[in-house]
């Protein structure tokens, strides 16, 4: 690996196979005690100064790096729906005269919002923008849970912005997380029925990860922190797994749900370490096989000159075939024989046939005609099966 750290210098027209573009919102009315994302609190932070570099970076990026057609807009965060009126109009339209003019016809654009910092023009704002779909950070529908995790919003929120939106859209997804302080698997229960009644098409399912720096870190570290146990975090995977495959939300990623042709297309784009623009502090692209992390502090970003690129990391073709595989083995379809081989021109099982005969004893993936996916079994173990394949390429094979 090759990771440079410089004043960043494009050479312009250096044509781009990403066709996938993500916006970062650093703002925040509250932080999270889990979250670990680059973000701050937007009270008396320059959200106008912030918008203007982020539309230079992205004029900048498409003069370097021009794409022919963009298939995914995805405005993350922070929590972008943080923005108030105006400021959710002037991104909109940041949007409107860079990016969806490259836009395809079957554009998928999604905003990340929460459900207590959404007004009912701000949603008209998004649907006039060409936004069509929304993500809610709901996490749990208990009061007393969302509290412990330092969420502003309480179940009748969830409810009620929820209805309000789907009046404007049809592609609506919840996140929902499990593994959380003092749940208990009837409290899982209990957020799916209440889910299941939502107008929603979508839901992203993730258990609690104890990230450094975090309020969650710390209390930890101290003893205070009350949470299940693996047995029981297990447990709540599979309910979550089993009631929403029931109810029509078929599980097509490790941590995701929708119905029949409501998959999120642009967090597939990373899964199938396809390329992509990332655009905001501290936010990640993937560019003509280099990896590049955005410079992160605000006022810094703000001020940069040129592409505001902190570290280039220049990725070795066993680089790139690992990462195919940990992050294919995520969605249930699995890595396709096919993909790789157009890829990289050697066969999956040449380069990794001996891990996977491994992986397949031990009941973490299975082999079909077409791809190596992780078992029902597996599931649960995916971490184990992705470690698996770190450092063990065997490229001779490859080259002869």
């Amino acid at each position: 690996m090759d990771e440079k750290r410089y004043k960043w210098n494009e050479k312009k027209g250096v044509a781009s196979l990403a066709k996938a573009v993500y916006l970062h919102i650093p703002f925040c009315e509250h932080i999270c005690y889990y979250c670990d994302f680059n973000k701050v609190f937007l009270k008396n932070q320059p959200v106008d100064d912030y918008l203007d570099a982020l539309e230079r970076e992205i004029v900048l990026t498409l003069e370097a790096y021009p794409t022919e057609r963009i298939d995914t807009i995805f405005i993350g965060g922070g929590t972008p729906t943080a923005l108030n009126e105006a400021q959710m109009a002037k991104l909109m339209d940041v949007v409107r005269r860079h990016l969806l003019p490259l836009a395809s016809d079957d554009l998928e654009y999604s905003v990340e919002a929460n459900p207590n910092f959404v007004s009912a023009e701000k949603l008209d704002t998004m649907k006039a923008g060409g936004v069509n779909r929304l993500s809610f950070g709901v996490q749990t529908f208990d009061d007393g849970g969302l509290e412990r995790i330092g969420r502003t919003h309480r179940a009748d929120d969830v409810f009620e912005t929820v209805s309000e939106a789907a009046k404007r859209f049809d592609n609506i997804s919840i996140d929902l997380m499990f593994g959380l302080p003092e749940q208990t698997l009837e409290q899982i229960d209990r957020d799916l029925k209440l889910a299941l009644q939502l107008p929603i098409q979508h839901v992203s399912s993730y258990s609690l990860i104890l990230e450094p720096h975090t309020v969650f870190a710390i209390q930890d570290r101290k003893g205070k922190l009350r949470l299940p146990g693996e047995d029981v975090e297990v447990e709540m995977y599979l309910k979550v797994m089993e009631t929403l495959e029931q109810n029509g939300l078929k599980q097509y990623e490790i941590s995701n749900y929708s119905l029949p042709g409501r998959e999120s297309r642009h967090n597939q784009v990373y899964w199938r370490n396809e390329e992509y623009y990332g655009f905001g502090a501290g936010s990640h692209s993937y560019l003509n096989g280099t990896r590049r992390a955005n410079i992160a502090p605000i006022p810094h970003y703000i001020k940069a000159e040129g592409i505001p690129v902190k570290r280039v990391t220049e990725l070795e073709e066993v680089e790139k075939m690992e990462e195919e595989l940990f992050l294919g083995l995520r969605m249930r379809s699995g890595v396709s024989l096919q993909v790789f081989d157009q890829k990289y021109g050697a066969s999956l099982d040449d380069v990794f046939g001996h891990v996977i005969d491994d992986l397949v004893k031990k009941s973490l993936v299975e082999r079909t005609k077409t791809h190596i996916r992780l078992t029902a079994s597996g599931l649960p173990l995916a971490n184990e099966a992705f470690a698996a394949f770190i450092g063990e390429a065997k490229l001779e094979h490859a080259e002869s």
